[in-house]
Order: structure tokens, then C-alpha cells, then sequence
């Protein structure tokens, strides 16, 4: 079966999975004007607390999509660790917290239950004018040069230009496409988790019992409501009764607390796995589907958001036209990232299973805000540089003032486009003259004045931090992806530097579909 552009029974992207990573991908996806089917296997939406940290750099994300006020809103801050020592309880922070500053204006991890993120994420999904399937599944598939044609369980068959499998540890997607989860699971390695109410425990405190009666246990007070996330660790050949009453009992003989209106239990295995390949011509995995972490460190979730956030646009500038290339890089970029990830979870769980305090401490590695693509293949290791900056490293913000009364960097970057800042008066002149594709993601271009300056298209850097972050040193072009990732810096050459990123991320520039070559927004 082949797709035509006048075919109205095809489809852009399916995404199996509307968990937080399918849909990331699939908000995002709608918000570039494709046409998105997304299933998921279950009945309803997940109800449990699950993953329960929004990191920094993942909250830069939501921001993008218009949710992060509602995050926070439904959100907190982790509280101090409670230690309970016998009878004594040692206050112990898990994390620094950090001031805002210009650059990074969100510093801190947000506590927020993954069953609060997936309906945050599903009213905006809702806004946008996407029904998602609940009970549907993908059953099996088959590719060609054209799409891929999609069983799903209710015996629909759908026909889509990529398919994209959100749809977690044991994906179905992975499965058919062959691509090995490499790694382990150890199955005498288990623990219970449990939504509940918990009578007379201080909620200022993440309460953990390291070693009680043989056990270790923790309590998370949970924002916004009166329950707590109750995890106990289980002996190898522990077998556990999940019914609520047993649940109750079982808390009371550990921590002599009454444990009460239980809503959500689920017995976690911890995982440490990777698939081999990310891609298989249109056919992708990402989230659980391509990774799955230790508890330790709440990166699993967010790894999951990111990949759905450098993938989205690439799938829709590749179907605008961009070069198929651009979708080699998804796995390029994205795998050795959760390989890091694994392994420094992986590294946080050993140390917890063996009482180690050191382990509870977090820092700038788990914030993901160093995440960098610098040396990848959109952003090769030689490529220029600012005195800070490198191509494939996270565009920081940075107060200013912009058009409209915009204060910061990140409402000019917020929005499926990308972002061309020019700083100094031959960058500004070669921004007035470069050509950029009508197709695909638009151009928004900037140049950075002073104070006296009325165009539109003007950045006023009234404190100094932009030129100070971005490392300004002299005459410079800096491209922004629609991720939020620097993808060009141009010091010299400007027509042909520009043009040699412009083949690498968007369609060709030809006769006919060329934007203006003033300024464009």
C-alpha cells in the first residue's frame, strides 16, 4: 500500500503508549499540524504515584508545551529525609536546593506523581483535539518504503507513515521489530509500592526505616493530598498478599503505623536494560521501550519525556522533507544518553542496597540539564564555539528584553520553531539575507541590540547575562533547535555555514519555497 498526500485514511505518527513519553510525543507532534493516532493496551490511565520526579531540564520541557504551571501548581519540593534510627529520626537532605538564576530557572526537582504528570499531559492532549485509545493495543505490523501497516487488538488496521512504540518494559513494538533489551533483571530483587494514607506521620519528611525488623522502608509524603508512597523492600523468597487489608498489617508490624485507604500497590522489579537500536527504518521505541532504570536518581520517566522531545521534531521536518539523516540521529543522540543514565541509577540503587548515606545525595548529574549532544551527528566535535557554548549543548536562558514584553529567552524559544539569535552588526546583516525553507519548521530571527532599538526583531540584553551566558566574544550566529539544543554557531562565512546547517536539519531550500529573507516570524 502506498501513501499519497491525498490519501485521508493514512495517518502521520502512531504511538502506542500514553504514558508521560507517548504523550510528549504526541502533544508535540499535534502542536507541528500532524495528523496522530495514540493507543494504549490498558483501560484507563495509569493511577499510581510511580515515578514522582519532574527534573529541571524536563521542566524546561513542559514549559515548552504550555503545562509547567499547572506542574507546579499540582506539585512540590522533596522535603528533608527522616532517617529513623531506632528511636531516633536524623533529618538528612537528599538534595541542595538551588536559587533560580538567569540561566537555569528552575533548579530543583519537582515532586509530582506520575499519575498527576500523565493527566496534566492528557488534558493537553484533550485541548488539542486528540481522543486517546484506551484498551487498544498494537498487536503486530508490517513495513515498506512507503509506512507501516498496524494491527491493532481491537482488528483495525491503520496505516501510518512511522509508528513509534511508548509502550513500556515490555513493549510489543520492541518485540516484533527483534531489537534486543540488553541488560538484567533480578527477580530476587523486589518491592512493594503502595498509595496510601498513613495516621499520624509528619509529612515534612520523606520517612525511611533502613533497617527495621530485617525490612527497609520509606514513606514519601505525596503534594496535594494526604497520602504517602510506602515502599518495602521484600526478601528473595518473600511472596506478598496485595490485598489492602494485608497491606495495612503488614506496615503495622513493621513501623507499629496504621496504614489506610490504600488506592494503588504494585510489586517493582528493578530493571536494568537497554535496546540495542532505537530505529528500524519506520518504526521507533523510546521510553520504557528503549530503557528502563533503577528507582534511583528519578530519571526514568524523565529520560522518556526527552526522547519523546528530540524525536518529535525530526519526525515532522523528515516528513516536511528534511533529509532522512535527520532521523539517524534520534539513536545517535539519544541512546548514549540513557546509557549514562543506567548506569549512574545503577549506580545510586548499589549504594542504597548497602546502606550507604553517600547514595542518598543527588546533584547536578541527575538534574539533566548537562545533557549534551556536542560530538554527535548533528554536532561534530569540531564545529565552532563561543566561550561557553558548543553546538549540541543545552541553550540556556537568560533574562532580556524582547518583543512583546517578553523577558526572558525561553518565551522567544517556546513553540515548535527555531531560533536564529545574531549578535554583533555583521551577524545582524547576514541575518537580514539568509535563506530558509517555507516548509517544515518556521525561522524566528533575532538580533541582539541596545536600548535605543525599535524593531520587532530586537533583543535588548539589559543586564549583560545574555552575552555573559552565551559566551559572546565577537561577531556570532547562534541556531537553536526546536528541543531547546544548539544546533549551529557561526562566526565567519556566514551564507555558507548557515547553509551547510540548513541541509542537515530541514528540507532543502529551492525555487518557490524559500522564506522571506528579512525577518521572519
Amino acid at each position: 500500500m502506498t501513501i499519497s498526500s491525498t490519501d485521508q485514511h493514512y495517518i502521520d505518527v502512531l504511538i502506542a503508549g500514553a504514558g508521560p513519553t507517548g504523550s510528549t510525543l504526541a502533544a508535540d507532534l499535534l502542536r507541528r499540524g500532524l495528523r496522530v493516532r495514540l493507543v494504549d493496551k490498558a483501560a484507563h490511565a495509569f493511577k499510581g504515584s510511580r515515578a514522582k520526579g519532574v527534573q529541571p531540564r524536563t521542566q524546561e520541557v513542559f514549559e515548552d508545551l504550555g503545562v509547567l504551571e499547572e506542574a507546579h501548581k499540582e506539585g512540590g519540593p522533596y522535603p528533608l529525609v527522616g532517617l529513623h534510627i531506632g528511636p531516633i529520626t536524623i533529618p538528612w537532605r537528599m538534595q541542595k536546593q538551588s536559587k533560580p538564576t538567569p540561566d537555569v530557572p528552575y533548579p530543583n526537582i519537582l515532586l509530582l506523581s506520575q499519575h498527576r504528570t500523565n493527566a496534566i499531559l492528557h488534558r493537553l492532549l484533550e485541548r488539542q483535539g486528540l481522543c486517546i485509545e484506551f484498551d487498544t493495543s498494537v498487536e503486530d505490523f508490517k513495513q515498506d518504503a512507503d509506512g507501516v501497516t498496524v494491527t491493532l487488538s481491537t482488528g483495525e488496521q491503520v496505516r501510518s507513515r512511522y509508528l513509534v512504540g511508548a509502550d513500556g518494559g515490555s513493549s510489543t513494538v520492541r518485540k516484533v521489530l527483534g531489537t534486543r533489551f540488553i541488560g538484567e533483571t533480578d527477580d530476587s530483587d523486589r518491592m512493594i509500592i503502595i498509595d496510601g494514607t498513613i495516621d499520624g506521620l509528619s509529612r515534612k519528611r520523606w520517612h525511611m526505616w533502613p533497617r527495621i525488623q530485617g525490612k527497609s522502608v520509606a514513606a514519601c509524603p505525596l503534594p496535594h493530598s494526604n497520602q504517602f508512597q510506602i515502599m518495602i523492600k521484600l526478601s528473595p523468597d518473600e511472596t506478598p498478599d496485595l490485598n489492602n487489608a494485608a497491606l495495612a498489617a503488614y506496615f503495622r508490624k513493621l513501623t507499629g503505623l496504621r496504614l489506610s485507604d490504600i488506592t494503588w500497590s504494585s510489586v517493582f522489579r528493578p530493571n536494568v536494560r537497554l535496546a540495542e537500536h532505537y530505529r528500524s527504518g519506520r518504526v521507533f521505541v523510546a521510553g520504557d521501550a528503549a530503557h528502563v532504570h533503577t528507582p534511583a536518581g528519578a530519571q526514568g520517566l524523565n529520560t522518556g519525556v526527552q526522547d519523546a522531545y528530540n524525536l518529535g521534531w525530526k519526525l515532522s521536518q523528515v516528513i516536511a522533507g528534511a533529509p532522512e539523516s535527520l532521523l539517524d540521529s534520534y539513536e545517535n543522540e539519544r541512546l548514549p544518553v540513557a546509557a549514562f543514565v543506567l548506569g549512574k541509577s545503577n549506580e545510586l540503587y548499589s549504594g542504597l542496597k548497602q546502606h550507604r548515606l553517600s547514595s542518598l545525595k543527588r546533584g547536578d548529574d541527575e538534574r539533566q540539564l548537562g545533557i549534551t549532544y556536542h560530538g554527535g551527528a548533528l554536532a561534530p566535535a569540531d564545529a565552532s564555539a563561543t566561550k561557553t557554548l558548543r553546538v549540541g549543548d543545552r541553550a540556556p536562558d537568560s533574562s532580556c528584553i524582547g518583543p512583546d514584553g517578553t523577558r526572558r529567552l525561553f518565551d522567544i524559544y517556546q513553540g515548535p520553531h527555531f531560533t536564529l539569535l545574531a549578535f554583533g552588526a555583521n551577524a545582524t546583516k547576514a541575518l537580514h539575507e539568509l535563506t530558509w525553507p517555507s516548509t517544515g519548521a518556521k525561522l524566528h530571527r533575532y538580533f541582539v541590540g541596545t536600548s535605543d532599538s525599535v524593531d520587532d526583531n530586537c533583543i535588548i540584553d539589559n543586564t549583560g547575562d545574555l552575552n555573559r551566558i552565551y559566551g559572546i566574544t565577537g561577531d556570532t550566529l547562534v541556531l537553536i533547535r526546536p528541543d531547546g539544543y544548539i544546533g549551529s554557531i557561526i562566526t565567519e562565512d556566514w551564507h555558507a555555514a548557515f547553509d551547510t546547517a540548513v541541509k542537515k536539519l530541514a528540507p532543502p531550500v529551492s525555487v518557490g519555497n524559500i522564506s522571506s529573507p528579512i525577518f521572519s516570524k
